[in-house]
């Protein structure tokens, strides 16, 4: 067993090379899509897959990290600490359940501190038909030049136009206007793209090879950045379909929340990684949700992401000023103590623990 501050890194090289290690350790191969760029410090980049169990087991559980690359700071300690968790273990064996392990699905912005991939979309907005007309986000219009004003720090005048904003309409409708995706500003925040990325066309082909034929999939997306720190908000991560809401709320509570009714601190999103699903697994029944774990207030988080985009558009910036936007970004993905990293371990593990259960129960 190893201790819970140790599963987690300080980079993406050192949790790609604690997450091999810890597979290793357990006895599974690893298969590696590897990425086309590469990392921060010139390291390979890939989204890397373990699989712990049978490959034709009918029942599979998948855990994945670092859909917004950041994020994966968090996500990646939890998948490494269940690798070395024996009796976690057991119990997925005991009850036939395959458990697939998807190390850093955006391995780029895990790396580079972004929560965006190399193309500057966002991952959970990417997943849409894209022969079709795309979801226009209007409200976003309104606010892209206000988000993203030419200085950074901002100066007192775009934050008083902001407040003015958040005063008129409301933070939950400023919300939902950057968060929900929008595909105009490809220089923007939440940007959903034009095309499938990398790591959309990735997933997909992990989902093909391990989940193409399995009756029961339970998927459990481990996320960063929303509600009070260190809680482990259970949010619903299927389509708009009430029988999978309730087999949600029967395995994971009644507290498992929804953006389809307004329960979730996250607005109404398009564009959702779990689409691949639907498209990659026709013949299972699917149930999911994003375990998303709060950090800081929703407008600090909020100034970060803001910060990292002035940045992306900014590359001449001061290499002091750089390094202090990735520092305020961090922080509002990952909160580097003992006590919340202890929060994400229990509280993912009891998930992952009813995941079985509920697969068990069939």
């Amino acid at each position: 067993m190893i201790g819970v501050p140790a599963a987690f890194s300080k980079s993406y090289a050192e949790a790609r090379l604690k997450f091999l290690e810890a597979a290793a350790a357990a006895g599974l191969a690893v298969t590696a899509q590897v990425h086309p760029e590469t990392g921060v410090d010139g390291e390979t980049l890939a989204m890397d897959v373990a699989l712990d169990g049978a490959h034709d087991a009918e029942r599979l559980l998948i855990v994945t990290s670092a859909c917004h690359g950041v994020e994966g700071h968090a996500g990646s300690g939890v998948q490494v600490f269940a690798l070395h968790d024996a009796e976690w273990r057991d119990k997925a064996h005991q009850a036939g359940v395959a458990v697939l392990y998807v190390h850093a699905l955006n391995p780029y912005g895990f790396s580079h501190t972004r929560r965006v991939t190399h193309e500057n979309v966002d991952l959970n907005r990417n997943f849409h038909d894209f022969s079709q007309p795309l979801p226009v986000n209007k409200p976003y219009h309104d606010v892209h030049d206000m988000l993203l004003p030419e200085e950074w720090p901002p100066t007192l005048t775009n934050t008083a136009a902001i407040a003015l904003y958040v005063a008129t309409h409301g933070p939950k409708a400023l919300q939902a206007a950057i968060s929900q995706g929008q595909h105009e500003f490809a220089d923007g925040l939440f940007y959903g793209g034009v095309a499938p990325t990398w790591s959309n066309l990735a997933w997909r082909k992990v989902l093909q090879t391990y989940a193409g034929r399995v009756r029961q999939l339970a998927w459990i997306d481990l996320h960063t950045g929303l509600g009070p720190s260190g809680i482990g908000e259970r949010i619903f991560a299927c389509r708009n379909d009430a029988a999978a809401l309730q087999r949600a709320r029967a395995w994971w509570g009644d507290a498992v929340t929804s953006i389809y009714d307004g329960s979730s601190t996250s607005a109404f999103l398009t564009g959702l990684t779990f689409n691949a699903v639907y498209d990659e697994c026709p013949h299972a029944q699917y149930t999911g949700i994003a375990l998303e774990f709060g950090t800081e207030p929703l407008l600090q988080m909020m100034q970060a992401l803001r910060g990292d985009h002035w940045l992306h558009r900014h590359p001449e910036a001061p290499g002091a000023l750089a390094a202090d936007i990735k520092k305020h970004l961090l922080d509002a993905f990952y909160v580097d103590t003992d006590a919340w990293k202890g929060q994400l371990i229990s509280q993912a593990r009891q998930a992952m623990f009813q995941a079985v259960d509920g697969l068990k129960g069939g």
